[in-house]
């Protein structure tokens, strides 16, 4: 299928701690661009599984260190720009979100073949204004699902 027909599916984590902040990942191929924890769905795995998933290899953070707190009951979805379609993601990503509450230790220890290269807790405005433009309204409409 043509990177231009498709939106991959995939899923998303809002990792807020005790204190009000949420967990913001600075990524490895684009410095100074910073997001939320998310990934592609593979064949046959539950959004839920998925997510834990992602969590853990982006993050290193298990399960046993997650509370969910909910999801977001709309499906969200982000276009990249054009020069960054392609056949993994397509146009972009059509996502499932949820809320964790954070049960561990502040720092993070990302796992060695993370895609990001720092994880910090942060406030959710500075989340948003840090990540790329294409994710911004999408990060907008989380604020209001997850009332942060």
């Amino acid at each position: 299928m043509q990177p231009s027909r498709f939106f991959r599916a995939g899923v998303g984590a809002v990792i807020a701690n005790g204190r009000g902040e949420v967990l913001a990942c600075e990524r490895r191929d684009i410095a100074g661009a910073w997001q939320f924890p998310q990934g592609g769905l593979k064949d046959g795995e539950a959004p839920l599984e998925a997510v834990r998933r992602e969590i853990l290899e982006e993050t290193g953070i298990t399960t046993d260190r997650l509370r969910l707190m909910t999801e977001c009951p709309d499906l969200l979805a982000y276009e990249l720009p054009r020069p960054a379609w392609s056949q993994k993601t397509g146009r972009g990503q059509v996502q499932r979100w949820f809320l964790f509450e954070y049960r561990g230790q502040p720092a993070i220890v990302l796992p060695p073949d993370s895609e990001f290269v720092a994880c910090e807790w942060r406030s959710f405005d500075e989340v948003e204004r840090r990540t790329v433009d294409f994710r911004r309204p999408l990060y907008k409409r989380l604020r209001e699902c997850f009332n942060l």
